[in-house]
């Protein structure tokens, strides 16, 4: 009801009247397209738009949402010859902006407006230069109507990292347009905001999701390089979050150049955005082997990084995952021990599955997850259970790590707690896991499963005597054992590119649980 009144507000004549405010200024301060290349794929091999039919463009009834997202965001211009579409480029948006002039779900959606915003004004070149007074005129106008809109609309947007996109895209025009002024000012307000409510006291997001730290750092630094191309003071909340965020990124990336798997991340690849960061004189450091709740001890040949942190408030629990505890292994960069990864089309059931404790190297309970989710419009969008880690203890030396930690996500349903101890030894190669599953009271003959994932290019099979598991990846082999109860291999998924699944296998520990205490021992060693 209440999103029904909403829309029909939307598309009133009110509210029409409502963002459509005078310019009060020319388009004065135009950004280096470079800039933007931190969040945009520039391509190297450029697109020629006459190529393409583009007369009908917008009145196209064969394109589907996600295509029509895509055209009505303008990111594509980042993909165009700067010598051969300008003429072409401005008749696209000339007709985008009579077809368009009042807001509609399809081309105002905010995520949409916010990347149209940025993508007009990084590449004046096509998009403004060169066109006629009324052009401009109409340009001009469309450009704040859009950003008035997003300001508008900012609190009601619920994902922290489309209200990050739509606040950037009104600080880029607040700057464009006769800075300083009311919009510029208040743009800045709103980005403080969203920033004190998103990041925690460590500079990391509530969230616990790495992916969004990384796309905040990318944001903000080009936030920060608008203004100082502007001419622009530059806040100091602003440098502050900058230099958090830098800590994370290096901790979570630079230190160990690959991408744990936790909790809404996917594989990346950030190389390019080393070389931007490097082109533009930014340098993190971080030496903590603990980082908001996360683990990485690792030397010349070896990365262990682990989750020790608790689940995340409800309202920053979107795209959180069920794998407290879970952990990853490398060896030579190559993944022995991988989670699954994050299926982000959260419609999906696969989105579904990605979440569950079962798609980590963790415990499983009567298949039941450590964390539950709540359910709405046919997807999980927040934590139902709180979970808390409970104690944890690391130890990183030479020739010992270790890395203790329990957790009560169970507690409440199966009156249970599960504590975690991993061990390395570097000199012999070898990791040794005990798993604890400890019962307030007798429990009734509960099944429990502890799954291993491999890594989809490792080749994996069980000895003759069914007692241990070798795993071979790359030139490398282990084994992988455990003595005191039914180890397995098992098919499944693998969700590390971004909305992508191919197959994998898992290892997977499986009994009963009945008695209190239960405790189970495993190890791999390299071969």
């Amino acid at each position: 009801m209440l999103t029904s009144l909403k829309n029909i507000y939307l598309n009133s004549f009110l509210y029409d009247k409502k963002i459509s405010k005078p310019l009060d200024g020319s388009l004065q301060f135009k950004p280096s397209t470079f800039l933007i290349s931190s969040v945009v794929k520039i391509q190297s091999v450029k697109l020629n738009i006459n190529e393409f039919v583009m007369d009908e463009v917008w009145t196209n009834k064969q394109l589907n949402t996600s295509q029509i997202k895509k055209l009505n965001n303008f990111f594509w211009i980042f993909s165009l010859d700067l010598k051969s579409s300008d003429k072409d480029v401005q008749k696209i948006i000339k007709n985008w902006i009579v077809l368009n002039h009042k807001y509609n779900s399809n081309s105002w959606e905010f995520n949409t407006t916010a990347k149209r915003i940025i993508s007009w004004l990084s590449n004046t070149k096509l998009t403004y230069e060169g066109s006629s007074f009324d052009y401009k005129n109409n340009f001009d106008t469309s450009v704040k109507k859009q950003s008035i809109h997003l300001l508008n609309q900012i609190n009601e947007t619920k994902n922290s990292n489309d209200k990050l996109l739509g606040i950037t895209a009104v600080v880029l025009f607040a700057l464009c347009y006769n800075k300083p002024n009311k919009i510029f000012e208040n743009s800045l307000e709103v980005l403080k905001k969203i920033l004190n409510n998103s990041i925690d006291k460590f500079g990391f997001p509530k969230s616990r999701n790495i992916n969004q730290a990384i796309f905040f750092l990318k944001y903000l630094i080009l936030i920060r390089e608008w203004l100082k191309e502007s001419q622009s003071p530059i806040p100091e909340f602003i440098e502050e979050f900058i230099f958090y965020l830098g800590q994370s990124y290096t901790f979570f990336w630079k230190n160990i150049k690959f991408d744990p798997l936790f909790n809404g991340n996917n594989i990346s690849n950030n190389n390019e955005f080393d070389q931007y960061l490097k082109r533009l004189g930014y340098s993190f450091k971080n030496d903590n082997h603990e980082y908001s709740n996360y683990v990485s001890l690792f030397n010349k040949n070896i990365n262990l990084f682990m989750d020790v942190g608790s689940s995340p408030n409800k309202n920053f629990s979107n795209d959180y995952q069920a794998g407290a505890l879970s952990f990853e292994f490398l060896s030579k960069g190559k993944k022995i021990f991988t989670n699954s990864g994050y299926y982000r089309k959260q419609n999906s059931k696969l989105n579904e599955l990605s979440k569950s404790s079962a798609m980590h190297n963790t415990l499983v309970i009567d298949d039941t997850s450590s964390c539950r989710f709540n359910k709405k419009d046919g997807r999980l969008f927040e934590v139902k259970n709180h979970l808390d880690v409970l104690k944890k203890n690391i130890v990183f030396e030479k020739n010992y790590w270790k890395i203790n930690a329990s957790h009560d996500g169970f507690l409440k349903k199966f009156n249970l707690i599960y504590e975690r101890e991993i061990e390395f030894y570097p000199e012999n190669s070898k990791l040794v896991g005990t798993e604890n599953i400890i019962g307030k009271k007798n429990l009734p003959n509960l099944k429990f499963d502890i799954r291993f994932h491999l890594d989809p290019s490792s080749k994996v099979m069980k000895t003759q005597d069914n007692k241990s598991i070798l795993i071979e990846i790359a030139d490398e082999g282990w084994k992988f054992n455990c003595n005191n109860y039914d180890i397995d291999i098992d098919n499944g998924l693998y969700f590390g590119k971004k909305n992508t699944h191919i197959d994998n296998q898992n290892i997977f520990i499986t009994g009963i649980i009945s008695e209190k205490n239960t405790n189970i021992k495993w190890e791999l060693t390299k071969i």
